[in-house]
């Protein structure tokens, strides 16, 4: 490809402000359930309850990628306790918005946690494929307690009997995006928890 050539496409983007392509984004929201200050805000309250629960005892934190990244920094954070962090990559989505109920963790190993109190952190508490999954993989290194922690709860009848100790919010079975959250590994950047619009789940895979 020449210096002097573009596609198309590549060139009309370079041409749009990071702004205007941020604006873009936000035309695909239906309406915002929750801003960046109610999730401060709440985030400020799960802290001060896990600090409380966890006051005598070093935590470790077990995250779940690539989702709960932006949940995970805010909270830890305005957490004042001596803890350990460790990430874990699955995959149940597979770039669809449902779930097909084969979770791919991505790497072999399980964290260590033996004898260990540990927290589970995710973005979204939707079938229960994932935390059901996930957990029981931790339970096979013996860890000591575990507990999970997610941003969003939905109302539902999940396929899969697991609960969050911790919930920042509860709400109905709808798409959002936003903080952390993606479609097509869109929109994880924006600074509040929004309901993508419908005809936009409707299209092909692009």
């Amino acid at each position: 490809m020449s210096a002097a050539w573009r596609p198309p496409l590549l060139e009309a983007l370079i041409c749009v402000p990071a702004d205007g392509l941020f604006r873009l984004m936000q035309s695909d929201i239906e309406r915002v359930l929750f801003d960046g200050p109610a999730i401060h805000k709440r985030l400020d309250e799960m802290a001060a309850q896990i600090t409380a629960d966890y006051s005598d005892r070093e935590l470790t934190v077990i995250a779940i990628l690539t989702g709960s990244l932006m949940f995970m920094s805010d909270l830890l954070r305005r957490i004042p306790l001596p803890l350990k962090l460790d990430c874990l990559s699955v995959v149940s989505y597979h770039g669809k918005t449902q779930t097909s109920g084969d979770v791919i963790f991505k790497q072999l190993a399980v964290p260590d946690v033996a004898d260990q109190d540990v927290l589970i952190l995710d973005d979204i508490l939707d079938t229960g494929y994932t935390l059901a999954a996930v957990r029981k993989k931790l339970e096979t290194a013996k860890p000591r307690s575990i507990r999970v922690c997610v941003l969003l709860s939905k109302r539902k009848q999940r396929a899969r009997d697991v609960h969050a100790d911790y919930i920042g919010f509860e709400i109905d079975d709808e798409f959002v995006v936003g903080y952390g959250l993606d479609f097509m590994e869109r929109y994880r950047n924006l600074p509040y928890v929004g309901v993508l619009r419908k005809e936009l789940l409707e299209q092909p895979n692009q």
